[in-house]
């Protein structure tokens, strides 16, 4: 009866063990402290590619000067007299087709950029003495792939560090590889992919931390065939049949015991 009761400790707690995830595995950069002051040795801002979207606005204080600029205007009702425009798609060189001004080649332009140079081609046209324009992107999407499925997240501005976007779909669960996320980013016309490790706060001054339109974040569950409800389901049947055997070998004591 005594050898019986060691064996069922001893693969209880073989079991727990081995289904045991540590906080070393797990919580977030791990390395940093309340008085850690961390520089980011990469600024980043995003550029205008081919396929973006982008929507544009021009007003000024003569709302009429400024309403051939803008494609499909319509009066939102403020007091301002300001303009919503639809979206305008950068074509495969780069360029996008603006009212008035024509053509515009805007790839590897910043947002504020084109902003000052739509102003200032209006003002050199003396189509407008007084305009401003707003440029903002609008298709910057964060795509994710898992075991599980994929989703995509749309991103209000133009910046979106690595840590906000795994924030935005919803953190990682325990069955998630930490050192085994990867970024996967088109750059000149080629896809690379970087590891990035939210475990430590080397991932600050990764080139790759700070995200572009349209990067692909991987994600691989633990195990190289095995997402979580796998896991958690042969752990449940491994679970069981430990259960199973400790009342058959707990039987069979009592039965020896009473001969």
């Amino acid at each position: 009866m005594k050898i019986n009761r060691i064996f069922v400790a001893a693969v209880c707690a073989a079991c727990a063990f081995a289904s045991c995830i540590t906080d070393k595995e797990i919580v977030y950069l791990q390395d940093m402290d309340t008085m850690s002051q961390i520089e980011l040795e990469n600024k980043f801002e995003a550029t205008i590619s081919p396929y973006d979207e982008l929507q544009i606005v021009v007003t000024s204080f003569d709302n009429e000067l400024a309403r051939p600029f803008n494609l499909n205007t319509t009066q939102y009702g403020t007091t301002s007299g300001a303009n919503y425009s639809v979206s305008y798609l950068v074509d495969v060189n780069g360029n996008i087709q603006f009212p008035v001004l024509g053509e515009i080649h805007v790839s590897g332009m910043t947002r504020l950029q084109l902003q000052d140079y739509i102003v200032a081609r209006l003002k050199a046209g003396n189509y407008i003495r007084d305009p401003y324009v707003m440029v903002r992107f609008y298709n910057y999407k964060i795509f994710f792939l898992s075991s599980t499925g994929g989703r995509s997240i749309t991103i209000p501005n133009e910046r979106c560090t690595f840590l906000e976007a795994l924030a935005l779909c919803g953190g990682l669960d325990a069955y998630t590889h930490r050192d085994k996320i990867a970024v996967v980013r088109e750059v000149n016309g080629k896809m690379t992919m970087r590891y990035l490790d939210p475990r430590s706060t080397t991932v600050f001054n990764d080139p790759y931390f700070l995200l572009q339109q349209n990067d692909i974040i991987l994600l691989q569950s633990v195990g190289k065939n095995v997402n979580r409800a796998e896991f958690s389901y042969w752990m449940n049947m491994g679970s069981i049949t430990i259960s199973f055997v400790a009342t058959l070998l707990s039987v069979y004591a009592i039965a020896l015991q009473n001969r």
